[in-house]
């Protein structure tokens, strides 16, 4: 029989003390590649850099905009968010700042307390950035990294697809040059647009769509062109051609030239009590865009990535940047694709990228005060766009009706909803989903396969097999835990009832995991059995399963000896237990015991069976 296994941390060496460069690398991860760097890689880092500094640079603006905040904090963002991120994440390739997700999340939360654009909006959302990086830092400190791992993509994509549909809204009268009140719901904000349409500026609109056009043009043309950039650079062209001021094109207005200046959040009760619950929701989903982009270009290049490091290095990149007039920020698909592409090797590049974001910033902040709003809009309904996953949408309408539903009841949440609530609704649909199916493990009948030489069982279903008219095997797919116990009692039940069977052998090769409820179920059925006259045999139990039931008086409720590692030691156990008067009546044999007592002549010898008619089962 088995025996209890050592105790972890001989194995782990939790009981061993962590040296002080071990301690070292935890504080500051950036010491593991910063020997690395070579003047090679800076140079590499450095083009890389450029780019990503010239592709955020109307991103920035962009996002700011969707999040209700002044232009020139999307840009802030994207300067102190990446250099913290980089320097204490895992990823070599991520790079943080704004996103669009982030953006919609942080303008329907702090909306409703004040109104956007204004000194109060503007410290809230620094309230609740400083909230969202505490709580990331908490969940990597606690490493709670898999927690990213219980949101299932399909709600990811649901939100984003959704979100994109919310931003389009949201700038559809920049756009058109309509007058809307802000803080419309999306189905009020597109009847007043309907209701408006006759209105729409025409010179505001060719702007748009002059921008959108040139955007799209060059993107088409290389998806390494600025094409964000170009299309801005065109927007602001038609506004001084057809003449802003006199057609009522509005403009973003001149960025103040200079680097983030310091700011702090709000930090009365009051404040935190009513932003923790937004709050949550933002970190929740930061942590997500960030694992799963870094992830995603890490099978790329080959890189291992550490979810708990990721959550420590996104929360003090909120907590710092919150003092540094930044809003929550995560990882960027789009520049942290590029990064890549570009040619990147460490984590200085997406550093380089903020340091030339700042030079940059200061050279020609003075140059946005042509920028039309229309050309904005432009270029936020492209971001917008691109953010709808068609391909991954069109997956999981084929292949999943549970996963569909997930879909549909997560984005029209988000569209309805507030967004903080269409998160929590994604999230625990997918697990309740989840949960549902694992409480029904798939039960499999199995019996000896006479064709092979030893002992095989298969699943009757897909092969008629003689089975033993005293004892059914079966084998259990997946855990044995609270929600599944009711529907295993009932099968095994109903196993017995209708079979007639008072002997069941579990195979639990399958089984992976077993908690005190399932347990107890075992305990109970075993019980049971054992009244009756038979038995529940267990075979094929993985060893940390064994020590457990070991370790919590399972094991010597249901008794050792029903406990096996062997079939062949289980069959003869089993077989000394049966009814020998049924045995006798069996026409069929199906085990090498049954087959050897037929062939006991009269007079008490037993012969060995034909080769023909015994197959060793």
């Amino acid at each position: 029989m088995k025996a209890l296994s050592a105790d972890a941390n001989s194995f782990t060496g939790a009981d061993q003390p962590i040296s002080i460069p071990q301690r070292l690398l935890l504080l500051l991860p950036f010491l593991r590649w910063l020997p690395g760097v070579t003047g090679q890689s800076l140079r590499l880092d450095l083009m890389a850099g450029l780019t990503g500094a010239v592709v955020v640079l109307p991103q920035g603006v962009a996002f700011a905009t969707i999040a209700g905040m002044p232009p020139q904090y999307g840009l802030y963002t994207a300067m102190i968010t990446p250099i913290i991120a980089a320097l204490f994440g895992s990823s070599r390739h991520l790079v943080s700042g704004p996103t669009t997700a982030i953006s919609i999340v942080v303008f329907s939360s702090v909306s409703q307390y004040a109104t956007p654009g204004t000194p109060e909006f503007v410290q809230l959302v620094l309230t609740m950035t400083f909230l969202a990086g505490v709580y990331q830092f908490a969940f990597g400190v606690a490493r709670l990294g898999a927690l990213v791992n219980f949101v299932s993509h399909t709600v990811v994509v649901a939100f984003t697809a959704a979100a994109a549909i919310l931003i389009a809204t949201s700038q559809i009268k920049h756009v058109l040059g309509l007058e809307l009140a802000r803080g419309h719901s999306f189905a009020d904000t597109w009847i007043g647009v309907f209701q408006q349409l006759n209105q729409t500026n025409g010179y505001v609109l060719v702007i748009a769509i002059a921008t959108l056009g040139v955007a799209l043009f060059s993107r088409r043309l290389s998806r390494r062109m600025p094409h964000l950039l170009l299309g801005l650079v065109v927007g602001s062209l038609a506004a001084l051609f057809v003449g802003a001021s006199a057609h009522n094109v509005a403009l973003v207005g001149s960025i103040p030239a200079q680097l983030p200046p310091l700011s702090s959040p709000l930090f009365s009760m009051d404040a935190i009590r009513m932003l923790a619950p937004q709050a949550f929701a933002v970190a929740l989903l930061g942590l997500i865009e960030a694992v799963s982009i870094a992830r995603s270009v890490a099978t790329r290049s080959n890189q291992r990535i550490d979810g708990n490091q990721e959550f420590i290095g996104q929360g003090l990149s909120n907590i710092v940047g919150s003092f540094f007039s930044s809003y929550a920020g995560s990882g960027s698909f789009t520049r942290s694709g590029i990064n890549y592409d570009a040619g990147a090797q460490t984590p200085m590049s997406a550093i380089f990228a903020a340091l030339m974001l700042m030079i940059i910033v200061l050279l020609i902040a003075p140059l946005t005060a042509y920028l039309p709003v229309a050309a904005m809009g432009g270029v936020i309904l492209l971001v917008a766009y691109n953010l709808v996953d068609f391909h991954h949408i069109r997956a999981i309408f084929k292949t999943s009706r549970p996963e569909t539903a997930i879909f549909l009841v997560t984005f029209f949440s988000t569209l309805f909803l507030e967004l903080e609530f269409a998160i929590y609704i994604g999230v625990l649909l997918s697990l309740v989903i989840f949960l549902a199916n694992t409480s029904k493990p798939k039960i499999t009948l199995l019996a000896p396969d006479l064709t092979q030489k030893s002992r095989v069982f298969t699943d009757i279903e897909t092969k008629p097999l003689q089975e033993c008219r005293q004892l059914k095997v079966v084998r259990v797919d997946r855990s044995i835990y609270f929600g599944s116990v009711s529907y295993l009692q009932l099968k095994l039940q109903t196993i017995e009832a209708r079979y007639g069977v008072k002997h069941i052998l579990l195979i639990a090769s399958r089984i992976n995991y077993i908690d005190m409820a399932g347990a107890e179920l075992l305990t109970q059925e075993a019980k049971r059995l054992k009244a009756a006259g038979g038995g529940l045999y267990i075979y094929g139990l993985k060893d940390e399963l064994w020590q457990f039931l070991a370790e919590g008086g399972y094991l010597r409720s249901i008794g050792a000896q029903y406990f096996f590692d062997n079939k062949s030691d289980a069959i003869s156990a089993i077989y000394r237990k049966l009814d020998r008067q049924v045995c006798r009546q069996c026409v069929n044999p199906i085990f090498i015991e049954c087959q050897r007592e037929q062939l006991t002549t009269s007079d008490g010898i037993a012969h060995r069976p034909r080769a023909d008619a015994v197959v060793g089962v």
